[in-house]
């Protein structure tokens, strides 16, 4: 079967369950069972299923409207990337729909095909922290749907992308936290699965390896991104022996590191220094001021913006292109132990 021939009626008589019940299953929507929804989604996937709709769409009309996906609004920085999307696509006459995938792989994958139904033209992503599997993004490049990735990217996803080095960011992180006298420095860590997070360890290793300091694998923790998480993994941090400095991989794992270390009655940064990424406005509100890598937000989205119009103007396929932008390490009273 083709997979352009594909239609509701085939997956429903594949699964044996009603054309409504895919319907619904396809939209999202709450009343279906979660089982029923992750098998009707699989084999929509595996069959490339398509609505017709779509592609008559994008064939002989403009909708001048282009679809976001981002993990969470309540994260500053995806907040405020979105408003800087949002003010360059204005500003080239698109609008904007934008989906929040809770940092699920199966919402991002519904959110995807719901975008696709409301027939924007272009696709800008940012993963989930439970996304591994990359068939749903993979079949967009199939079917010529202009994406850009922005922060938050897969190493087996070809495709244009606007990041940051992570690596040489938690270098300069790290190096800091050594100048400021630390010799016994840990990592906290986002998921294990997650490739920024990763990134970011190995700039942290590097840095240690480069001073000549042992990388200690039991000063290297993986928290969910969860506060509470986050504070159970950094009193298994402390029971571990002797900490003196921490690189956090968000500021929102500080944040939370930080409450932890002010209910052991352990001072910063003259116990223990802290470093972390994105460089929140809450960083300067908080007591200690929080040290931060800043990434250029602004640029990040008006960037990715660009990239995703060049490829939805373009009427010749556009060969993948990648921009890396620069981060400052902002140091403030957390970090600041000499």
């Amino acid at each position: 079967m083709k997979s352009t021939q594909v239609t509701i009626k085939d997956i429903a008589r594949a699964l044996k369950v009603s054309v409504s019940t895919v319907s619904r299953a396809l939209r999202g929507l709450p009343e279906i069972h979660p089982d029923t929804r992750n098998a009707v989604l699989r084999l929509a996937e595996e069959l490339d299923y398509q609505p017709n709709q779509l592609a008559k769409s994008l064939a002989k009309s403009r909708t001048k409207t282009i679809g976001v996906i981002v993990p969470n609004l309540s994260y500053h920085f995806f907040s405020a990337v979105l408003n800087s999307i949002e003010e360059a696509a204005m500003q080239a006459g698109f609008s904007v729909l934008v989906c929040q995938s809770q940092e699920s792989y199966l919402r991002e994958a519904t959110n995807i095909q719901n975008l696709l139904r409301g027939q924007v033209e272009g696709l800008i992503i940012s993963l989930a922290r439970d996304t591994n599997e990359y068939e749903h993004i993979k079949r967009l490049l199939r079917k010529n749907i202009p994406v850009v990735l922005f922060d938050r990217y897969a190493e087996d996803l070809a495709m244009s992308k606007v990041i940051v080095n992570n690596r040489e960011a938690a270098f300069m992180a790290t190096e800091h936290l050594i100048e400021q006298g630390c010799k016994h420095i840990a990592f906290l860590a986002g998921p294990s699965s997650m490739l920024i997070s990763n990134e970011r360890m190995k700039g942290y290793k590097d840095a240690l390896q480069h001073y000549q300091m042992p990388i200690c694998h039991e000063k290297i923790v993986h928290s969910d991104f969860t506060q509470d998480n986050t504070v159970v993994k950094t009193f298994e941090l402390l029971a571990q022996g002797p900490v003196d400095g921490i690189v956090a991989v968000s500021d929102r794992l500080a944040y939370a590191a930080m409450y932890a270390l002010k209910q052991k009655n352990i001072r910063i940064p003259h116990d223990i220094a802290i470093v972390s990424f994105n460089n929140e406005p809450i960083c300067t509100l908080l007591s200690p001021t929080l040290s931060s890598i800043s990434q250029p937000i602004q640029e990040m989205g008006i960037e990715a913006v660009r990239m995703l119009l060049t490829q939805i103007e373009s009427e010749t396929e556009l060969p993948f292109a990648t921009k890396i932008l620069p981060t400052e390490l902002i140091v403030r009273e957390s970090s600041k132990r000499r």
